[in-house]
């Protein structure tokens, strides 16, 4: 399973403007942490998750910092179980696009 989420470091009070701003509701409104995630099977077409989750944030960058959101509490996460092997690819425009933002990306990977 892959499973994908945008978090976003926020008083738990302003969560529910976060989704006002961006279009979509966390997944866990009742923490500090605002969080909207994708979940992908092994047999599901994937997705590109950073410019899926980048294409959420275009435009609303000045919106988050009028609720007290900066760049640096935005994280991007590709969280994944695997069986024998663990690999990963990134598409060199995604990452660039991630840096010209100034948003992190994390990546955890356990077995299964």
């Amino acid at each position: 399973m892959y499973y994908y989420s945008l978090r976003i470091w926020v008083d738990e009070e302003k969560a529910p403007l976060i989704d006002e701003i961006l279009g979509v509701s966390s997944e866990d409104p009742n923490s500090n942490w605002w969080i909207f995630e994708k979940v992908i099977g092994e047999d599901d077409p994937q997705i590109y998750f950073i410019s899926y989750f980048l294409g959420i944030l275009k435009g609303n960058y000045e919106k988050l910092k009028e609720i007290g959101v900066e760049r640096d509490d935005i994280t991007i996460w590709m969280l994944y179980e695997y069986d024998q092997q663990c690999n990963m690819e990134f598409e060199p425009s995604d990452l660039l696009e991630l840096g010209k933002e100034g948003i992190k990306l994390c990546v955890s990977c356990w077995e299964k």
